[in-house]
């Protein structure tokens, strides 16, 4: 059960936050001027690229990587062709790993290789595979690791990941002093790091709109989620805190509306689950209404209690119930399925909370929707005993 009084006590956070969670929201602004400056430095800004390419492929491992994949497809998508390049393997292990290219794969395609880790073989050998095929490769990965020097051997362009603000490093290309083991794959941090270069890039080949002014707003933007979810503020004007203690001891619904918040509520069901050990289910609106209905009717129903109502419950744990989050990338008019959705769930007696940014450009909202279930994410985890890192 979520300990709420934990919430409203940023020193107990920090003593509870090891892996810093919070640390690593509050620094996702901090992350993406890094990555700006260290996709300067590796000449992305300068690229004169002769034409679009025909698709790009996207592959990397853990859950920084899968957002990533996921964010381009919805940004580039419309432009040209995206592929999430899903791995296999007898285990999840970074050493077990590995991706193939599709047959079609040539010369006028493009591989973006993802990582926080760096280390895994199967990368290193894909990039192998579309140099013979003539496909250019880049990537984003921790300076120094095994992936950067195979890169580095097939001519592809590499950029080096972003450090967080408190690990010490010399120079972009060779590890920061702390491990980079240590980074957790879910941490905003670690999307932003990965995530930022792309955009750019993304830029310059012209599949998306992201000059350098756009993304120091996006940056700044991140900046401003970070002063109004931060632990020292409290509970009531808090949006994040506010959205955990609503999400205690229930089956998160996860309905999106909108470019940008589709696969930012497909991040958030990732991450509670890998964060908090909670399961959620995300869904696009109209959709959502039909693939999740029947969860409104059923047993996770607001009004639902199959038991025996004169049982004694004082030892019984609470059973979960259904609660709709709404997130939404744009402001309401036009063709929205909102209104149906707010009315599916008072009809099934079900509670509701919805996010909509104050940002109106695609890639600001995108970032405020991020943050702030990122910040949810890790209150979640860091006020619930037995989930606390």
């Amino acid at each position: 059960m979520l300990d709420e009084s934990m919430l409203d006590a940023p020193d107990a956070l920090a003593r509870t936050d090891h892996r810093g969670l919070l640390r690593g929201a509050a620094e996702a602004g901090a992350r993406v001027r890094t990555a700006l400056r260290n996709a300067d430095e590796a000449g992305v800004g300068g690229l004169n690229p002769e034409g679009r390419p025909r698709s790009v492929m996207v592959a990397g491992s853990g859950a920084a990587a899968t957002a990533v994949a996921d964010l381009v497809g919805a940004l580039a998508g419309t432009v040209a062709p995206v592929t999430r390049l899903r791995p296999t393997g007898v285990t999840a292990e970074a050493g077990a790993l590995r991706w193939s290219l599709p047959g079609w794969t040539g010369a006028v395609d493009l591989l973006l290789l993802v990582t926080t880790d760096g280390t895994e073989p199967g990368l290193g050998l894909l990039a192998e595979q579309a140099y013979r095929r003539g496909c250019t490769v880049v990537a984003v990965a921790p300076g120094g690791s095994l992936l950067t020097e195979t890169v580095d051997g097939v001519r592809g362009l590499l950029v080096p990941m972003a450090a967080a603000p408190w690990q010490r490093q010399e120079s972009p290309y060779e590890r920061p002093s702390e491990d980079a083991s240590r980074t957790v794959p879910a941490s905003p941090g670690a999307l932003w790091a990965l995530f930022t270069p792309l955009l750019v890039l993304l830029d310059r080949i012209g599949l998306v709109t992201a000059p350098t002014e756009t993304l120091n707003g996006l940056a700044d933007r991140l900046d401003r989620v970070a002063e109004r979810c931060g632990p020292a503020i409290a509970t009531y004007s808090n949006p994040a805190k506010t959205l955990a203690a609503e999400l205690a001891e229930t089956l998160p619904l996860i309905w999106t509306e909108g470019t940008a918040a589709a696969p930012v509520g497909r991040r958030f069901a990732t991450v509670l689950a890998e964060l908090t050990g909670r399961p959620a289910l995300a869904a696009e609106l109209p959709e959502a209404l039909s693939a999740h209905g029947a969860l409104l009717r059923g047993v996770f129903a607001g009004g639902a209690d199959p038991d025996d109502f004169f049982r004694d419950r004082v030892e019984d744990p609470e059973a979960l119930r259904a609660r709709v989050v709404l997130l939404r990338d744009r402001p309401g008019g036009g063709l929205s399925a909102a209104p149906a959705a707010r009315e599916a769930a008072h009809a099934h007696d079900t509670p509701l909370s919805e996010l909509e940014p104050e940002a109106e450009s695609e890639l600001e909202a995108l970032a405020e929707l991020v943050a702030v279930t990122d910040f949810t994410a890790a209150y979640l985890a860091l006020a619930t005993p037995l989930t606390r890192p």
